[in-house]
């Protein structure tokens, strides 16, 4: 388990030592894993974490459906709604869909329309790990667009080494370091042998040097 103390210092070390830019820049940590199989798929990481600060700027959201789930979406301010005419349509226009699954970091879709989405647009999101969560009749889909806001998803897929996002270089060092800490328990708590399966870690602005938190 590493110290917040610890994880603060570096984050202000990977701030301080970044090159001065116009513009905001991503914060990220690198994970490198140790003695665990990742050829193994139930050793992967496949994880959607609820960050306390968020990332410091928007996360799109997608949702797929008709009738109520969109209604809701539109209260939530949701970035996108597809129909059930449209996820088909964009399953013939697979530059579009490319597009969508890049730009949109999240998807929710009512459960009816998962066969749909499943042959239409899964080829284009399968990959990128933005399959829809199906979001079942009745359910107030708004409180999860407002989670997700603020979320992250992690994927190891079948490497040892895997990123994430944990803030912007507009966030105070305290906010990043607190994102930076739930993400590190939440993955020391979904391998087998915690802590002991992490290698290393790594906090960097998008331009700046990497700095080692472990």
């Amino acid at each position: 388990m590493v110290e917040k103390e610890q994880i603060l210092k570096a984050v202000k070390t990977a701030l301080d030592t970044a090159p001065e830019r116009k513009f905001q820049e991503s914060v990220d940590i690198t994970i490198n894993l140790k003695n665990i199989d990742l050829a193994q798929p139930k050793n992967r990481i496949d994880e959607t974490i609820l960050l306390p600060h968020g990332v410091g700027s928007a996360v799109k959201v997608a949702v797929l459906g008709k009738g109520e789930i969109t209604t809701q979406a539109k209260d939530a301010g949701v970035d996108l709604i597809i129909s059930p005419e449209e996820i088909e349509r964009l399953g013939g226009e697979p530059r579009e869909a490319r597009k969508i699954a890049s730009e949109y970091r999240f998807f929710l879709a009512e459960t009816s329309v998962m066969g749909q989405v499943g042959r239409w647009l899964g080829p284009r999101l399968g990959p990128r790990g933005r399959m829809p969560t199906p979001i079942p009749t009745g359910t107030d889909v708004r409180p999860i667009i407002e989670r997700l806001r603020s979320s992250v998803k992690i994927r190891s897929k079948d490497k040892k080494v895997f990123h994430a996002r944990v803030g912007s270089t507009g966030m105070a060092p305290e906010q990043i370091a607190e994102n930076v800490d739930a993400v590190m328990k939440r993955i020391e708590s979904v391998l087998e042998q915690g802590s002991q399966n992490i290698r290393s870690v790594y906090v960097k602005t998008t331009m700046g040097p990497a700095v080692r938190l472990i």
